[in-house]
Order: C-alpha cells, then sequence, then structure tokens
C-alpha cells in the first residue's frame, strides 16, 4: 500500500500532530470549564454577600417602621404585628413570584455563561 518510508513517516507525523491537537483541545475545555466555574462561584458569593447585607438592612429598617408606627398607633404589640405581617406579605409576594424573579433569571445567566460560543471572530 505505501511505497516508500516517506508516506510511513508523513502518516506517523499526522498521528503525532492529532494527539497533540487532542490534547490541546482538553487543556483548553478545562480552561474554559474553569473560567465559567470562577465566574459562576464568583456571582454566587456575591449574591450572598448581597443577600446578607439586604438581611441585614431589612431588619433594621423593619425595627425603624415598628417604633415608627409605634408613634402613629400607640400600642408596640401592635406595631411588631403590622411588621410582621408586612415582612410575611413581602415573603408571599416573593414566593408567588419566584419563577419571574429568581428562577428565569437564574437560568438565562446559567445558559448565557455555559452555553455562549466564546470564540470571537471578529478579532
Amino acid at each position: 500500500m505505501f511505497a516508500n518510508d516517506k508516506s510511513i513517516d508523513n502518516l506517523e507525523a499526522l498521528f503525532k500532530e492529532i494527539k497533540k491537537y487532542i490534547e490541546l483541545q482538553g487543556q483548553y475545555i478545562k480552561i474554559d470549564l474553569v473560567e465559567k466555574l470562577t465566574i459562576l462561584i464568583s456571582t454566587l458569593i456575591l449574591i450572598c454577600v448581597l443577600i446578607v447585607l439586604g438581611m441585614t438592612a431589612l431588619f433594621y429598617f423593619s425595627f425603624m417602621l415598628v417604633y415608627t408606627i409605634d408613634s402613629w398607633i400607640n400600642n408596640l404589640i401592635a406595631s411588631y404585628a403590622v411588621m410582621g405581617g408586612c415582612i410575611l406579605l413581602m415573603g408571599a409576594i416573593f414566593f408567588f413570584f419566584r419563577k419571574q424573579l429568581i428562577f428565569q433569571p437564574m437560568v438565562n445567566f446559567l445558559a448565557n455563561l455555559f452555553l455562549e460560543d466564546n470564540n470571537d471572530n471578529n478579532i
């Protein structure tokens, strides 16, 4: 089939290049995965920090509103009940709109992060 050794040498060089190409593609996939996981983890950390800060602010604002309501109705227990009802109402609103507020943005973010093709051929 092969008439001379030059054809065999070319075939061996081709196999070496294919093997090197496959190894480089594997390394590229690993680097791309690390980049995307870094973006995902940093986004999750940022969201956790913002949630903690937001809950702290909600805690202090709720106490402020309790004492403001108390000055209007002159009943501290009733003002705590009103504030508790408002927080439960906000929780119910977030629960009923969880798909639009939480799930859909998260799906869009993850889909854009992992399914987006980062090959910029415009350079």
